[in-house]
């Protein structure tokens, strides 16, 4: 969440992650600043953000992970030099267009904003512009999935997400809540509605389901890259998730 933070303190921290660990670290960055109003005081955000703040910054933060240049100022030690390849995150057409006139690969939030998905996509992709980096645009997507061995056991791991679906939109958030029977049933069709818009883009179901899942998302968006977002609420139940998806599809 860039706004939160200093192009300076960022380059300098994934930095010395990139010297750490050579071509291992990406860094995505979003425009939102991700939390309440309370945090953002903590983290010294006492200022309201324009639109040409994040540009800006994305511009600076670039630059210092870059080469310096003769008579540059401030050089990120470490940072300099790295080119940690950079991404922008976003939920909206804003991150989308910049990404293209920058030339950076793009990540969209479809894991809980999927409404526009496919126009962020087709807007990125028509204006954008090879760089230094990026010679095609590149496109990742965020993707809600729970696997499991049948179709009403996801469902049911799947009621953990609903709760916390459901939490955000009331505004009454909690941790990461166990799985209920026919959790869905007891909602009202508007509080059903709302939680499918949410989760437009997820993948939920058996071996045979996640598959064509996937491969719709793919045909359909054309994504260079899937996210996958398994919140489940048993980790070892978590991992068997991905270990059907990685059995189940060969994408």
């Amino acid at each position: 969440m860039l706004p939160n933070h200093a192009p300076l303190v960022v380059a300098e921290a994934f930095g010395t992650l990139a010297e750490l660990y050579p071509n291992r670290i990406d860094l995505g960055l979003g425009r939102a600043p991700g939390t309440d109003r309370t945090t953002m005081r903590a983290l010294r955000r006492d200022r309201v953000e324009t639109e040409a703040d994040f540009p800006r910054d994305v511009t600076d933060l670039l630059q210092l992970l870059a080469t310096p240049r003769t008579g540059q100022a401030v050089i990120a030690m470490p940072g300099a030099g790295t080119n940690v390849p950079i991404w922008l995150l976003g939920s909206s057409l804003f991150s989308a267009r910049l990404a293209a006139e920058m030339g950076l690969p793009y990540a969209f939030a479809s894991h809980f904003a999927p409404r526009l998905l496919h126009q962020a996509i087709t807007l990125y992709r028509s204006l954008f512009r090879p760089s230094g980096s990026l010679a095609q645009a590149y496109v990742m997507i965020g993707v809600p999935l729970i696997a499991a061995p049948t179709n009403d056991e996801a469902q049911f791991l799947a009621s953990s997400t609903y709760q916390r679906v459901l939490g955000i939109l009331r505004g009454d958030r909690h941790c990461f809540p166990p799985p209920v029977e026919n959790f869905m049933s007891h909602l009202s069709p508007q509080e059903r509605a709302a939680i499918d818009d949410f989760l437009g883009a997820g993948v939920i179901g058996d071996p045979d389901t996640v598959s064509r899942g996937l491969k719709e998302l793919l045909h359909t968006t054309e994504a260079d890259e899937l996210m996958l977002v398994c919140d489940i609420y048993d980790p070892a139940l978590r991992l068997r998730s991905l270990d059907i998806v990685a059995e189940a599809c060969a994408i």
